[in-house]
């Protein structure tokens, strides 16, 4: 295979991964495994300013600290375009911002509480939940229903993230990409591909179990799944809410599924307070040793990423990629998979069950229908939660069931990798640690699975980011 030629050749052979100073370099290595040796330039600490909200380009809205400016709320971000102080000049990208930053805090959700209004609604304060908790189970579904609707009021006009899919994180990185492809002449870059075996895709389907009732349907669930040739990974509560007997866990993984840890006690407290976080955490990672589980999730999706060094997981789903209907807003920005630390975090990128059944009040799967198209068009990853507790109605657990056939029927058509979270927390940290090297006029993927890795190209096709994959296994070590 010939690669580049002449001058754009001579600037990108020279590829490592090792640590570098460059932060934008490393930013995109991360995310694409990218062959590219560039310098790129941020701004100097005395050339910053508060962060805030800015854009950089029409549409992608960043948070952070920007030498271009910055405005203190999302809706006067649009004053600020940091695109306009980009400079390229002899290979180098110069931004007014730092990539790393920008990226870290969309994924960390460190703007979400600027997102909030000058005063709270009564119904999102803290102590209003905590009250809520405390009373939760002797509260009638009806009124519980009552009570969600009046928490999310309003949803529909929160400006940012963008629902029902924010890709925000993945458009940043194609744009930082786009900025250093130009900046070398380049119009074909190699990098190695998100998915194994040239997926297009990846596909994730997860059950937490809130309810001593939502155990004793999980067997019914797991036929449901396997009836459409799929595996799931469950989340189970380990104190207080139900038992959780080691037949149940046999049965879980004897039938190829997975378990994972659930919280503590799902009572909306985990992340209140940090001493009482870090008791609970430890709690926590007993638990995970004691089932042999290697993921979690928050009770009610609250989180906190700046405390996850606490946890002993391999992996995490406790982050929406949009949280409108979520109890804490907010969400990750991006469809793919990332790293906290030692933790690979798996963001859930379509609305829960519970959302579309009770807060939505619709038992269509016309809005999963829509986040699969937006997903899989920009070949992320499809990742859902439902709960055996909701799926005993038979009203809802039909609709699951034309889920589970609209999904396989992609899964089959498009080349979908469907697989457990442990499988792709595997992937990943092999995909983290491959290297795409030169050999001759030949690319090759050196690492552990790279057999299963494919080498794709990003083009530029009028300004667009297209990716194109090859179906052949490459040379690989």
């Amino acid at each position: 295979m010939t690669f580049l030629l002449g001058q754009i050749k001579a600037k990108i052979l020279q590829c490592s991964y090792e640590v570098e100073n460059d932060r934008m370099h490393k930013t995109l290595g991360d995310y694409y495994r990218v062959l590219l040796n560039l310098n790129g330039t941020s701004p100097g600490e005395s050339d910053r300013n508060g962060a805030g909200f800015f854009h950089f380009g029409k549409d992608i809205v960043c948070y952070g600290e920007c030498a271009a400016g910055v405005a203190s709320d999302v809706s006067n971000s649009v004053q600020f375009d940091a695109l306009q102080s980009v400079k390229l000049s002899n290979s180098e990208v110069c931004l007014p911002f730092d990539a790393g930053d920008v990226v870290e805090n969309l994924r960390r959700e460190r703007y979400a509480r600027h997102l909030q209004p000058p005063t709270t609604p009564m119904a999102q304060r803290q102590f209003v939940r905590q009250a809520y908790y405390l009373v939760r189970e002797l509260l009638p579904v009806g009124i519980r229903r009552h009570l969600q609707r009046a928490y999310f009021k309003g949803w529909e006009d929160l400006p940012f993230p963008q629902w029902p899919v924010d890709f925000t994180v993945d458009r940043l990185h194609e744009e930082l990409l786009r900025l250093s492809m130009d900046s070398i002449g380049c119009q074909r870059m190699p990098f190695i591909w998100f998915w194994p075996d040239g997926a297009s895709g990846c596909l994730l389907l997860t059950h937490d179990v809130e309810t001593a009732a939502g155990r004793d349907f999980c067997s019914t669930l797991m036929g449901m799944d396997q009836s459409y040739g799929f595996s799931a990974s469950f989340q189970v509560v380990p104190e207080k809410r139900y038992e959780v007997p080691d037949d149940f866990v046999n049965e879980i993984r004897n039938r190829g599924f997975e378990l994972n840890i659930h919280d503590l006690t799902h009572d909306g407290q985990l992340f209140g307070k940090k001493s009482e976080f870090l008791r609970r955490a430890e709690k926590i990672n007993e638990y995970a040793e004691k089932y042999h589980a290697f993921g979690f999730r928050a009770g009610a999706m609250y989180r906190n990423l700046d405390w996850y060094d606490a946890f002993e997981f391999s992996y995490d789903m406790s982050v929406p990629n949009v949280a409108h209907l979520e109890p804490q807003r907010g969400g990750c920005c991006t469809v793919m998979p990332f790293f906290v630390g030692k933790i690979l975090e798996i963001p859930l990128t379509a609305t829960q069950d519970y959302s579309v059944f009770n807060i939505l009040n619709t038992y269509s799967i016309s809005l999963w229908k829509r986040q699969i198209e937006l997903i899989h068009r920009r070949n992320g990853l499809l990742s859902f939660i439902t709960h055996p507790d909701y799926l005993i109605r038979p009203q809802a657990r039909k609709a699951y069931e034309s889920l589970l056939v609209h999904l396989r029927e992609i899964v089959d058509r498009d080349s979908i990798w469907a697989t457990v979270p442990g499988e792709l927390d595997r992937w990943w940290r092999a995909r983290n640690e491959m290297k795409l090297i030169q050999d001759g006029n030949d690319l090759r993927i050196v690492g552990d699975q790279s057999k299963r890795a494919r080498i794709a190209y990003a083009t530029l096709d009028a300004g667009r980011m297209v990716y194109t994959v090859e179906r052949n296994s490459p040379r690989a070590a």
